[in-house]
């Protein structure tokens, strides 16, 4: 089945919509249904639902009644069948992560792909405040606040269960995001935080695309093979 890092054009833009925070409301069923159709294999069951098959994960969706995918539950299923199986395609192919984070955004790589557009995960709060930095400061004054469906846990969701992964930020201590997100993770994901093998603090404002990504596989390529299975 196709990755979502081969993602181009309409497919690519319907992709980064589902993931979205805050949740669009303008997602269109039919982009959904194309994109489903381009990654896995859809099929339409007699009642009108739909089957969809990909990298052995399945999910079966009930039709929208509108051109409009506007239910918050339909939208986190899509997610979470998206990341499940994503992640088994890293998986079966020993997929690095890179996660470039700060204050306004997380921007998901695999490393080893070269060109490689990123997922990109915002935060949200419904005053428009970030989530994340509420948190951040509630974690300075050492309290553990879990909040699965805000920013950090978004970009936890969206790494799946597999694959090791290298994470850049700018700043230092409590005004760094990427720091913050490693204490989260400790706290709140401990299984995701053991598939961190390293954390770099970067010019993210001047590095390209190309420039993070060349870091990255030179990070991972003087990691032992060993701590990479």
């Amino acid at each position: 089945m196709n990755s979502t890092a081969s993602l181009t054009g309409s497919h690519r833009r319907t992709y980064e919509a589902i993931f979205r925070h805050p949740a669009v409301h303008n997602l269109a069923w039919r982009d959904v249904r194309a994109l489903l159709g381009e990654l896995g294999q859809v099929t339409e069951a007699t009642n009108g639902h739909l089957k969809v098959s990909r990298n052995g994960h399945t999910l079966t969706l009930h039709t929208p009644h509108t051109k409009e995918v506007g239910e918050p539950a339909l939208l986190m299923e899509l997610r979470h069948f998206l990341a499940r199986s994503e992640a088994a395609a890293t998986a079966d192919r020993g997929a690095h992560w890179l996660v470039v984070i700060d204050h306004h955004e997380a921007r998901l790589y695999q490393s080893e792909l070269r060109g490689a557009v990123p997922q990109k995960i915002q935060p949200h709060s419904a005053h428009g405040h970030s989530l994340q930095t509420r948190a951040s400061l509630e974690l300075s004054r050492g309290q553990q606040k879990s909040d699965p469906a805000g920013f950090f846990g978004s970009v936890a969701t969206a790494l799946g269960e597999s694959g090791k992964i290298l994470v850049f930020g700018c700043g230092h201590g409590t005004s760094s995001e990427m720091e913050q997100f490693l204490t989260w993770t400790t706290l709140h994901r401990p299984a995701l935080a053991v598939r961190i093998i390293g954390a770099a603090v970067v010019d993210e404002n001047h590095s390209t695309p190309a420039q993070l990504l060349a870091r990255a596989r030179e990070f991972y390529a003087q990691i032992p093979a060993s701590r990479l299975m």
